[in-house]
Order: structure tokens, then sequence, then C-alpha cells
């Protein structure tokens, strides 16, 4: 499976935006754009006029490395968006919102998604019961994710656990804290989403 594997503030620092893609730092002096506003390169600092199509490769990009989309996987989240009744731009953030990694990484179970995703392959978590390691799973309405038991007795989930309770779930997940479990109760809409996306300008691009 390809997956980037290069510096994740790097990426921040191309988008010139926080994709909080390193959990507790990206809150921190540490942050890389923070530290360093420019994009990456030896011509980063210079100034460029960005052009129609730019603007819409950029959120594309910002979108993909937000949620650790590769392209390929990205294409066929809008083709299925397109399809979809709605706003294709809607659905395109609905269909990523809802993926396997990205629901426990919004249960306070993992500091990022990239966190999310190696727990996830690594065995921890079970949906609907059964055993599920494959980040990219869609969850559907009445899935219930929860962490496995005999992964509760680790020091790195016992410390999860403490601030789970402090995590602000989207109101599309009924999260138990107490069973460190979270239920599916409905499709994302655009406001549960509160990165500031201009998704309109994605589907521009995919459309052309």
């Amino acid at each position: 499976m390809a997956r980037y594997t290069g510096p994740s503030c790097k990426l921040c620092r191309r988008e010139g935006k926080k994709l909080f893609l390193k959990g507790d730092r990206c809150l921190t002096d540490k942050c890389a754009v923070v530290r360093r506003s420019t994009v990456p390169g030896q011509h980063g600092a210079g100034r460029k006029t960005v052009k129609e199509y730019g603007l819409q490769f950029r959120e594309k990009q910002t979108a993909k490395r937000y949620y650790g989309v590769q392209e390929k996987q990205f294409k066929k989240y809008y083709v299925k968006a397109d399809k979809q009744e709605g706003i294709a731009g809607e659905n395109l953030l609905s269909l990523v919102e809802r993926r396997y990694d990205n629901v426990v990484y919004r249960m306070g179970l993992a500091a990022s998604r990239k966190e999310a995703r190696q727990l996830i392959r690594h065995g921890h978590f079970t949906l609907n019961g059964k055993k599920a390691d494959i980040p990219s799973i869609i969850v559907r309405v009445g899935d219930v994710i929860a962490l496995k038991e005999k992964s509760r007795s680790s020091e790195k989930f016992k410390i999860l656990a403490e601030q789970m309770a402090a995590v602000i779930a989207p109101k599309w997940l009924d999260v138990d804290v107490a069973a460190m479990s979270a239920k599916v109760t409905a499709i994302p809409q655009r406001d549960d989403i509160d990165f500031p996306f201009e998704e309109q300008l994605i589907i521009e691009l995919y459309s052309k």
C-alpha cells in the first residue's frame, strides 16, 4: 500500500496551514507552520502569483493530506460522491470523514490520523465486534467501533483513556468513554467538519 513516509510538518508548510498531522505538537510553538511559515524548498520564500488551477490543486492537496489519503483513492471518493444525491463537495467530505481511521481519531483514541491508521493495522480495534484492520473502511450509520479488551491494559491506551474524556467528539458519533467505543449515529454533515475546506474548488478541479 502506497503511503507518504516523509516529514509530516513539511506538508503543513507546503499548504501554508496547520493540518494537525502530529497531534499535540501542532498546538505548540514547535509547530513548523509557526516556526517557518515559508514553503519548503530553495525558492519557498519567493512570491508567486497563484492562478485558478493552482488554487484548486492546492485545495485538493490540502484535503488529501489532512485525511492522509493518496491521489488514486481520493479520486475514487470524488467519483462516488459525484454519483450520490446532493452537493458533490459535501458528499466528498462526508465520505472521507467516515473513514475508519478518522473515526478512531475523532473518538480521541489516537493523537493523529497517522497514529490511528497504525493502531488499526496492529489490530487494536473492532468494527461491530469483528476484527477490522483496514483504515480505509467507510463506516455506516449503526456501526460500532471499539477498542479490543486485551488492548486496554497497555500503558498507551491507559493514557489515551484519560484524554478521551476531554475530547469533544462530533455529534454524529455517540462516544462511550467507559467502554472506549463509539457508535455512528448519523451521516456527517458539512457543519460537522470544522476544517475550513473550500470543497467546491476540488470539485471544479476534478470536473475539468
